[in-house]
């Protein structure tokens, strides 16, 4: 009977070590588990004019006031690096988002609009007002780019 149990004990050593050796590893365990439990991608608000106007405008009008002039404060900056932030990943919600036609197009435009987010972004943390200012002004022209080729030359902004 001991015997029997030593050999049982051997043999579950062995699938369990097999296991750990040839089963998965624990980031591919990890990545799939993420997949399974991913949410689902919706958007909130598909019209695009609707989206342009609640989520893009209002941070734009604050930064076109705020960078008028030079920051005077950390209040001010706060709210310069918030909108920058806001603007940045709103490239990220255009890359989910683009028209049947021209789809590269809506692509190549979207992934400006939040690269130059970032340098944006990363110049009101440093609290540098030319940088700011020089990567809103690029945004801006990022901006009007993609209303020039989607939107007839619609909403076009100005810093």
């Amino acid at each position: 009977m001991r015997k029997w149990s030593i050999v049982c004990f051997l043999v579950l050593g062995l699938l369990v070590t097999g296991r750990i050796v040839f089963g998965p590893s624990a980031e591919v365990a990890k990545s799939a588990l993420a997949q399974e439990a991913a949410p689902e991608d919706k958007a909130v608000e598909p019209d695009m004019h609707e989206f342009m106007e609640y989520v893009c405008e209002p941070p734009c009008k604050r930064l076109k006031a705020a960078l008028a002039t030079a920051p005077a404060d950390n209040a001010a900056w706060k709210g310069i690096k918030s909108d920058s932030l806001i603007l940045a990943e709103a490239g990220n919600l255009l890359l989910r988002r683009p028209p049947e036609k021209d789809a590269a197009a809506w692509v190549a435009h979207s992934k400006k609009v939040r690269d130059t987010g970032i340098l944006l972004y990363a110049a009101a943390k440093k609290k540098d007002t030319v940088e700011t200012r020089k990567q809103w002004e690029g945004l801006l022209q990022n901006c009007n780019a993609c209303h020039t080729q989607f939107a007839d030359g619609e909403h076009m902004l100005k810093p």
